[in-house]
């Protein structure tokens, strides 16, 4: 081992590295995102029962599902889900939950000030930054395409 040069040491690293499945990856994070997506659809279902419309059911469905996100996160449940279904755990609306309650989670010994409120939207914020901002600049286009020609 100690002989060896830059490329037999790179192959030997290579060899080394555990391969990942990715057929089982995409197959668990298909799963778990759309288990995910069918809990809301049931949610969006029993509220649409009670006579809500469909704005009211929309928000509901909302704030349950990023509720249900943040608490599970809060429980380490959410992380387990994360391990499982990888990519269809980031699920914009329970993904973003779980984006802002693990920061504020992991600070919290750092006080409220400079833990919590502070390092809450390390994830989030670059990601609502980006959104609002790119949401403008196609606004903005499709005001000049649309209305302005």
């Amino acid at each position: 081992m100690e002989n060896m040069n830059n490329k037999e040491y790179q192959k030997y690293v290579e060899q080394k590295i555990p391969k990942p499945t990715y057929a089982k990856n995409m197959l668990f994070a298909f799963i778990v995102g759309g288990l995910i997506c069918v809990f809301g659809q049931i949610i969006g279902n029993i509220l649409s029962n009670y006579g809500l419309n469909k704005e009211k059911v929309a928000a509901g469905t909302s704030i349950i599902l990023v509720f249900l996100g943040a608490f599970l996160t809060g429980l380490g449940v959410y992380d387990k889900i994360g391990k499982i279904g990888g990519a269809g755990a980031a699920i914009p609306i329970t993904g973003f939950a779980n984006s802002i309650v693990s920061p504020a989670m992991e600070f919290k010994k750092e006080g409220f000030i400079f833990g919590v409120a502070s390092k809450m939207f390390n994830i989030a914020g670059p990601v609502l930054v980006y959104g609002v901002g790119s949401s403008v600049i196609v606004g903005i286009l499709y005001l000049i395409l649309t209305k302005g020609g």
